[in-house]
């Protein structure tokens, strides 16, 4: 990943604006489903090193965003008409400038609208904060300037770049105490445009360690390092790429988790994922060039693309299924169908490490995923891959809650990044499960970790169905109307 970075100096404190690009992929966009040694032989250690967590986030807005591995947020689908899904209201303050109705008959008077500045007003932050606001105006809006005031008076301002209707900016070097931000917004009206200039919002920069998650569950465990039973085999490590623009022009690496899970079939293996790891519903397609490392915890090394010296070798699998639902939404508000499943061959999708079988299910084995409710307030391990402690297979485990009418919750939930797609266990059995839900999203400002109803969805029924009657000879992925 390649980062520009535009740099104003002012006495010992740099506010740092930071724009980033996804490292470019060779290949078509047709270029999936190719053979494991072909596709273990795309992952040179440049695209390794550039491969991110593709971890999903929602803001007290309901925006979504992609939370990259030092900690910032890049905007996910906010482009998107109806994107929006509030799932924390934040109150309206007394001093949001009124939006402008219609254009007044001599033409445009009023400056752009301004609304859901983030930080709030009083917010404590640390020392890296995205600021952003909705910004609109009937003759559309030319330029947004986020003017940060720092403690002793002095002021820069820093361009800010759209993403739809939210402009945003991140900033980090902020010093601990009291600042203030504004924002400057001009139209594209006639002569040079109308300004909206906000009032200053106070908000207080805290370096302190961030305060332990609130208490969960009876023991809960926040983020530790698993070893042992079979989801230790059967739960691996995902590399894939997905396009960084609507034309497909580049490709980013990311990385997620899976588990090698009962299938009933012979020919075939069924890996179940969370559906962000398999189809881009920002982009609208399907990841290119993915590749499953079982139990890469037990590797000889850390990540490194070798399958030569992880103990089973890595598959490349021949396509993805997911639900219509999630590729015709887009997150958050397909939250409800993000979970699907990748299909590799029994035979020709082995690579590396010799291992008993090519078969990925007889080599690894295979988990069941639980078709019936499980068990509210009952103890429930999420285990998924960590990026920042590779090649570790970390969980988290807490009273198993609810989030909202679709969403299984675990409060204290606190997995590091690459853990989207990894299983939850409810009981653990030492590692045995059942399957009954998977990594799925958290919040931007708060831990926990929310997944999917597997119960009573089309992850158990009809996907299921596409994913094993679907030709093997197909590429890129299959979306199925349940």
């Amino acid at each position: 990943m390649r980062v520009w970075r535009r740099t104003t100096v002012v006495a010992a404190v740099v506010l740092i604006s930071t724009t980033v690009a996804g490292a470019p992929a060779a290949g078509a966009p047709e270029d999936r489903g190719r053979g494991a040694d072909d596709a273990a032989s795309h992952w040179t250690p440049a695209r390794r090193e550039a491969a991110i967590p593709r971890d999903l986030v929602i803001d007290h807005r309901g925006l979504a965003y992609l939370r990259l591995p030092d900690g910032r947020l890049q905007p996910h689908g906010h482009d998107t008409p109806g994107q929006v899904a509030p799932v924390r209201a934040e109150p309206a303050p007394a001093s949001r400038p009124a939006p402008a109705a219609k254009p007044a008959p001599g033409g445009d008077t009023e400056g752009p609208a301004v609304s859901d500045r983030v930080p709030a007003h009083g917010d404590t932050i640390g020392t890296s904060q995205t600021f952003s606001a909705t910004v609109s105006d009937p003759s559309g809006v030319k330029s947004v300037s986020f003017v940060i005031e720092y403690p002793d008076g002095r002021t820069q301002s820093f361009s800010g770049t759209a993403s739809g209707s939210t402009w945003s900016v991140s900033l980090n070097g902020f010093s601990a105490g009291n600042w203030q931000w504004h924002l400057v917004a001009t139209d594209g009206a006639a002569r040079g445009g109308n300004k909206t200039t906000t009032d200053p919002w106070p908000f207080t920069v805290s370096t302190a360690p961030p305060p332990p998650p609130p208490p969960g569950g009876e023991d809960a465990v926040a983020n530790a390092v698993w070893s042992g039973g079979a989801v230790q085999h059967a739960a691996g490590r995902l590399y894939f790429e997905m396009p960084a623009n609507k034309k497909w022009t580049r490709w980013v690496g990311y990385v997620c988790s899976g588990t090698s899970v009962v299938d009933g079939t012979d020919g075939r293996s069924v890996i179940l994922t969370a559906a962000h790891c398999v189809y881009d519903d920002a982009y609208k397609t399907f990841a290119r060039n993915v590749l499953f490392i079982p139990d890469q915890a037990a590797s000889t090394a850390k990540t490194d693309l070798n399958c030569g010296n992880d103990p089973y070798g890595c598959w490349s699998p021949a396509f993805g299924v997911v639900d219509v639902n999630w590729t015709t939404r887009t997150f958050p508000n397909n939250v409800a169908w993000d979970y699907a499943y990748y299909v590799v061959n029994d035979s020709g999708a082995h690579s590396g490490t010799p291992a008993a079988s090519e078969a990925l299910d007889e080599a690894v084995g295979a988990m069941t995923v639980q078709t019936t409710a499980p068990v509210l307030g009952e103890r429930t391990h999420a285990i998924g891959y960590s990026y920042s402690e590779d090649p570790k297979l970390m969980f988290c485990a807490d009273a198993l809650g609810t989030e909202g009418a679709v969403n299984w919750w675990l409060p204290a939930c606190g997995l590091s990044g690459g853990s989207s797609g990894g299983p939850w266990l409810q009981p653990a059995a030492e590692g045995d499960g059942p399957i009954v839900s998977l990594n799925s999203w958290g919040y931007t400002n708060q831990p926990g970790m929310a997944g999917p109803k597997l119960h009573g969805s089309s992850a158990t029924s009809c996907l299921l169905t596409a994913a094993l009657g679907t030709a093997l000879t197909t590429t890129g992925g299959v979306t199925d109307t349940c």
